[in-house]
């Protein structure tokens, strides 16, 4: 491969991307709190889809951007091998983090950001009157798919 041919693979253009409401539907079709979409750029993130042609490879993190409809939430779940990153580009967010029986509780707002740790359960709301937008960054090429608390609904699906 050329350099031009290297280059225009590693390159993504939001003319190419579309929102993939599907990625998480199996959340949404428990319960429609969850419903949320997934546009993806480096990888495939950690939703559990397998391949995605159009994105960049991944090589050491994946990154998208994730659409949170009012009301809609993240559950809680943990990343047992990787730290995610949360960006809000627009709209307003509660964070909520659980670890050993502690609960956090924060809002996040324009341009605010949160670096999830490693084993720690997190989730997201949107809390705002208007449609959350955000980057999700997770920390490797192929991150294993997250669990949920086992009290939650959520647990019990196969995928």
């Amino acid at each position: 491969m050329n350099l031009a041919q290297w280059m225009k693979s590693r390159m993504a253009t939001r003319a190419t991307r579309r929102y993939d409401w599907e990625a998480l539907k199996f959340q949404a079709d428990l319960d429609p709190k969850y419903r949320r979409a997934q546009m993806r750029y480096v990888g495939t993130g950690a939703t559990g889809v397998a391949d995605d042609a159009d994105t960049v490879q991944a090589e050491h993190f994946t990154f998208s951007t994730m659409i949170l409809p009012v009301g809609a939430e993240g559950p809680l779940h943990i990343h047992t091998d990787v730290e995610e990153v949360f960006f809000v580009l627009r709209g307003r967010v509660k964070l909520i983090a659980e670890l050993d029986g502690e609960a956090w509780e924060a809002e996040a707002g324009e341009r605010d950001l949160i670096s999830w740790p490693v084993g720690v359960y997190r989730g997201v709301v949107n809390i705002g009157d208007e449609e959350a937008l955000m980057c999700v960054i997770v920390g490797a090429s192929k991150p294993i798919t997250p669990t949920y608390p086992p009290s939650h609904p959520l647990s019990r699906i196969e995928r």
